[in-house]
């Protein structure tokens, strides 16, 4: 079993034509292959009974893509402007997964992307995120997938970098990784901590959970309240972001501490006091996780 994605997954790519869309969905083919996992379509308008570059046949829209090709995850790669537009088409086509990698697109969009999916069956990962890889099964998104070992650690993370980070520290240990979630780091996104901690607890082949923050918000809080009531496995966390000033905006749109609230150590401390096995440095996460499991 594994969260999300499997071998029998079939990806339509929205925005296959654009220089990301058409770069990632190669990475995405050359993994996904070995494995049965597959790209079945792609989805740009006006370009619709074309092939792409892939060989891959490209619909004018995301509905006749599933309807013809029997697509149930969209990867998203389309130009912020009108991302939000691309996640609602999926919203609205009923398909039960997006994976959103754009990255910049405006708040306000995202709102109304937000009131449309809370009342919908489709679950979205980001925007503005790595992606989800279930290492030897599929891979969705822009992580290197060479990094990857199949395994038993669940990773949810903010940061992209982090993951590939915690990724490769997991791998190195022996370890591996059943599921990585990257759920993006802006101030609105799909699936949360909560949602992702909640599905690798479930999975009986996850086995432990590194679980990584950052400043702004009160996501990790709310997350760390959650594991202390819910999760009975090891998790593993850090907090990005330890040494940035109040007030100042650090890089993901969402990580800007305000009125006191959101700061790392309110975080590390929620953290702590809810069981989380606390790295101060990212160097720690995989040798942590090691130790935890007693391996």
């Amino acid at each position: 079993m594994s969260v999300l994605l499997d071998k029998n997954t079939k990806i339509v790519v929205q925005g296959i034509t654009g220089k990301e869309g058409s770069f990632h969905t190669t990475q995405m083919i050359e993994y996904n292959t070995p494995y049965g996992s597959k790209v079945v379509a792609g989805v740009t308008p006006g370009k619709g009974g074309t092939l792409s570059d892939h060989g891959v046949p490209v619909f004018n829209t995301l509905k006749d893509a599933m309807k013809q090709e029997g697509a149930n995850v969209s990867a998203i790669f389309v130009p912020p402007a009108f991302a939000a537009d691309a996640i609602l088409e999926g919203i609205f086509a009923g398909i039960p997964l997006i994976i959103c990698i754009t990255e910049g697109i405006p708040v306000h969009d995202m709102t109304r992307v937000y009131n449309v999916l809370k009342s919908s069956k489709t679950k979205l990962v980001g925007p503005n995120c790595p992606g989800v890889i279930s290492p030897g099964k599929c891979k969705i998104g822009i992580m290197p997938g060479f990094i990857h070992k199949e395994g038993r650690i669940g990773v949810v993370s903010k940061s992209g970098t982090l993951t590939y980070e915690a990724v490769g520290q997991l791998t190195n240990v022996g370890l591996g990784q059943s599921t990585c979630i990257g759920i993006g780091g802006d101030p609105i996104i799909g699936m949360s901590h909560i949602e992702a901690l909640d599905l690798l607890n479930k999975d009986p082949d996850t086995d432990g959970i590194v679980m990584i923050g950052e400043i702004g918000g009160t996501a990790e809080e709310e997350a760390a309240a959650f594991v202390k009531d819910n999760i009975k496995k090891p998790v593993v966390g850090f907090i990005a972001g330890q040494t940035a000033p109040p007030g100042k905006r650090m890089g993901h749109a969402g990580a800007i501490i305000t009125g006191g609230m959101g700061t790392a150590q309110s975080k590390m401390n929620a953290m702590k006091n809810a069981g989380i096995h606390v790295c101060v440095s990212p160097a720690d996460m995989g040798s942590t996780m090691k130790k935890v499991l007693g391996k």
